[in-house]
């Protein structure tokens, strides 16, 4: 298997397959294995020749699909900030439509305020290049609705509420839930599955200028609540609910799966060997929780619940965008949960812990994962079949 994944890697060298064995998850780790990411610096290793055996024919291409996906997040992750802004995390998006005819929709810069994005346009009108909010449909409009929102903070500087140096260092990866957004829809649309697809990717860069906004300021939403800015740094949030808001209002969708960085403290509660899941609805989180013990990407449900929820009022505005220290995961699940209506079944996944590798012992280079791949796209088969 030999060809160029994603913007920048690559997944090779030559594989045979043959008529004996199991191809499988063997087949997905060795394709993984081969991958690497060169827009940088090139790959000087020799690995010869591979030839892989297997008796299931028809999970090659299925594999080889799930291998190119995860490589797609992979680079899209990898790649600095510098050449991973708004504009090219559009540009990404726009090729995958391309690809499949999905419809495609892109509000810019001052154009969110016209378009009443007012939290997006906050988050990312202190950064030299505009925030935008990317919107891709695909599918019969008869089928069952799926929507993916990815959050596509490109850079998170933590604004004004500046974090360290060694806080920002992979601040890169904070547009990883964009990315397994989009590589998500790609294998859908793929896999031609009989759904009406909506991808929703708020892109921002998370910066610092004299139009920043402030701890302390008062943010108007889609949804028309009000926001008092305790902490710039928790940003994510802010642009999710205006996209939840927009797909709530113009797409009345069956079930919603936002994918986000979050939060560090879902770092600290999980470490990088379980993602987080909140949901408002036992069976869609259930269906999460089974279909990564089926891909073997862990997932952890955490709980959702008034006494949380009562951590974010103000006294000045409709909410708060953080709460306290402890138990930050939980409260970032219920600010978004605020923004749900109708008791449509949602569910967050926060996966800040699991798309960035840098631990000894990991099975792949330091940098993005690609984790959650296989669990998004097990859900969605489970999903339709069901």
């Amino acid at each position: 298997v030999t060809g160029s994944v994603g913007p920048a890697g690559s997944i090779g060298p030559a594989g045979s397959f043959g008529p004996a064995g199991s191809f499988g998850p063997a087949g997905l780790g060795w394709l993984l294995a081969q991958h690497h990411f060169t827009r940088y610096k090139n790959f000087d290793g020799d690995p010869g020749a591979r030839v892989l055996l297997s008796a299931e024919p028809a999970a090659i291409t299925e594999t080889i699909r799930l291998a190119e996906a995860t490589a797609l997040v992979r680079d899209l992750v990898n790649t600095p900030a510098a050449d991973m802004g708004p504009a090219e995390l559009s540009d990404a998006v726009t090729e995958v439509a391309k690809a499949f005819g999905a419809a495609l929709h892109l509000i810019k810069g001052e154009a969110l305020l016209d378009e009443n994005f007012p939290a997006v346009h906050a988050v990312g009108r202190a950064a030299s290049r505009p925030p935008r909010l990317i919107d891709m449909t695909w599918g019969d409009a008869s089928h069952p609705k799926l929507t993916l929102i990815g959050k596509g903070i490109t850079f998170d500087s933590g604004g004004l509420n500046i974090k360290s140096g060694a806080g920002m260092a992979a601040m890169k990866k904070d547009m990883g839930g964009a990315a397994h957004a989009l590589a998500l829809a790609r294998l859908v649309m793929q896999a031609n599955l009989p759904v009406r697809l909506r991808l929703i990717i708020p892109a921002a860069e998370n910066s610092i200028s004299g139009d920043a906004m402030r701890p302390g300021d008062i943010l108007a939403t889609r949804a028309g609540k009000t926001i008092e800015v305790t902490n710039t740094d928790a940003e994510g949030r802010l642009v999710l609910c205006d996209a939840l808001t927009f797909v709530q209002k113009n797409f009345k969708p069956a079930r919603i799966v936002d994918l986000a960085t979050l939060t560090g403290a879902m770092m600290i509660a999980l470490g990088s060997e379980h993602g987080g899941v909140f949901s408002n609805s036992d069976d869609l989180a259930n269906d999460l929780l089974d279909a990564g013990r089926q891909a073997g990407d862990k997932l952890w449900r955490f709980p959702l619940a008034p006494e949380y929820d009562k951590l974010l009022d103000s006294p000045i505005a409709d909410m708060k965008n953080i709460g306290p220290r402890f138990a930050g995961s939980i409260t970032a699940a219920q600010f978004l949960q605020r923004f749900i209506e109708n008791d449509t079944p949602w569910a967050h996944c926060d996966i800040a812990g699991m798309v960035w590798a840098d631990k000894p012992g990991a099975t792949w280079d330091k940098g993005a994962t690609g984790y959650g791949v296989r669990l998004l796209d097990q859900f969605v088969r489970n999903t339709v079949e069901g």
